[in-house]
């Protein structure tokens, strides 16, 4: 009888536990554009990554600097929906996720006229260690949506 009871209270629960989570787990993962995503703060994931004609772009980045030439860029954001929000810059060592440096600017709105960020502010740091380099632009909406892209550079 004893043992009737440690099966009801303790083993069927967990035997239930692992069948429906893993019925849910399946069923998420059916999803298109669903991934399970262990590790959410890499860099490239859980984003939009945008190509030419996107809704964001960086302009003003050379293919190449000097360890003295700061590297200086803009950003253009051509989805209306993100004409509010925080623009974040980074800039990552290419091919690691080590982060060189990374600039915040939050608060950045925009009229659809001009759609050029940061405002009141510039993106300008030095890299003074030679190698190849990613920088991702990234902008978060208010309604926590995002889009980034992603550039490369070298140093020499």
């Amino acid at each position: 009888m004893a043992s009737k009871r440690v099966f009801i209270v303790f083993i069927l629960p967990v035997i239930l536990s692992i069948i429906i989570g893993s019925a849910v787990l399946f069923d998420v993962l059916q999803k298109p554009d669903r991934e399970l995503n262990m590790w959410p703060m890499s860099h490239s994931e859980g984003v939009v990554t945008s190509h030419s004609s996107s809704p964001i772009e960086i302009i003003g980045l050379s293919k190449q600097y000097s360890t003295t030439e700061p590297v200086e860029i803009q950003v253009k954001v051509g989805d209306s929906s993100f004409s509010c929000g925080d623009l974040y810059i980074t800039i990552y060592s290419s091919g690691k996720s080590d982060v060189i440096t990374q600039s915040g600017f939050f608060e950045q709105c925009f009229e659809s006229g001009n759609n050029i960020i940061p405002i009141g502010d510039e993106f300008s740091k030095v890299v003074d260690t030679p190698g190849s380099y990613d920088i991702v632009t990234e902008m978060v909406s208010k309604q926590l949506k995002n889009i980034s892209t992603k550039g490369t550079f070298t140093v020499k």
